[in-house]
């Protein structure tokens, strides 16, 4: 991490801790969620589960206090709800070696899932800045490397050292898929990954980070048809940046932040075209409403698929 951006991201740290303080009351769990997280602690007790979950978010919101952790927001189970996941756990079961990346992984929440789905745990790798966040994720769950043996990395999506930009591979090369539990980077994954998960990612990032992104996890796919980048982020009907009240509700305090979120038309005009060659992939592009707080907003649920 270089000095600039450690500098700021403590600054940004300090703000967000004043702005938005931590709320027990903010905890929601209910339906399959619940579910979800009593088959994956072992905890069935609601009262001790809820404990449980509030104390390990609280550490990680100590970590950095993203509004997403703050408001239990990780509890929902996303990643099943977007377009082509069924496709995302056929590779898993079906093509050998099929490699799963969950970029901006925080506890590990979605590639859990995808692991109970039936995707194979030992091809799945995790990454994020925060390395804190992957050891809080086997407090939360429970689970330990040997029980969830998940490769993980932590490192800087911007770090050349970490994630190098290069163009999209577009034809098999004879070169294997590394092994995995080795990684100290992700860029001997270069063209090697089936699928990629990006969610609450993107849009941390302003419009020029967010091209940068699409084309570092360009470079990370498969050229096989069939392999996919698939997320969720704060979208809008028209691109652009917006002022989002991201404090949550329960009458706890709120306040702004302002994102640039990209429509479902700018968003496949990014990824067919400018990131890939027009016509490789097909890009699934939705707005889906969410409610935050006492307003209603849109997340962008997508997924980018090689042809």
């Amino acid at each position: 991490m270089s000095v600039n951006l450690n500098e700021k991201l403590v600054q940004q740290k300090t703000d967000l801790a004043k702005i938005f303080p931590f709320d027990e009351k903010l905890y929601s769990l209910e339906g399959e969620e619940l579910e979800f997280m009593k088959k994956q602690t072992g905890i069935r007790d609601e009262e001790e589960l809820k404990k449980h979950v509030i104390a390990v978010t609280k550490e990680a919101y100590e970590v950095f206090p993203f509004p997403c952790i703050r408001r239990y927001a990780f509890l929902t189970l996303k990643l099943p709800l977007l377009p082509g996941y069924d496709r995302l756990i056929k590779l898993g079961k079906e093509r050998k070696n099929a490699v799963l990346l969950d970029i901006g992984c925080c506890f590990g929440n979605d590639v859990r899932m995808a692991a109970a789905d039936g995707f194979p745990v030992k091809q799945i790798v995790a990454t994020d800045l925060y390395g804190d966040y992957w050891t809080l994720g086997h407090k939360l769950y429970r689970s330990t490397p040997e029980t969830f043996p998940a490769t993980f990395l932590a490192g800087d999506a911007f770090d050349p050292a970490h994630l190098a930009v290069v163009p999209p591979v577009y034809a098999v090369g004879p070169d294997p898929v590394p092994d995995l539990p080795t990684l100290t980077s992700l860029n001997p994954l270069h063209g090697h990954v089936a699928a990629i998960h990006a969610s609450s990612f993107f849009h941390l990032f302003n419009e020029e980070q967010q091209l940068h992104l699409a084309r570092a996890m360009a470079g990370l796919l498969c050229p096989l048809p069939g392999s996919m980048i698939i997320g969720t982020h704060a979208g809008a009907f028209e691109k652009g940046a917006e002022t989002h009240d991201v404090g949550g509700g329960n009458g706890s305090s709120g306040g702004n932040v302002t994102m640039f979120c990209h429509s479902p038309e700018s968003w496949t005009e990014l990824w067919d075209g400018q990131v890939f060659k027009k016509g490789k992939v097909t890009v699934e592009a939705r707005l889906a409403p969410i409610q935050i707080g006492e307003r209603v907003r849109h997340v962008l649920q997508w997924c980018v698929t090689r042809l």
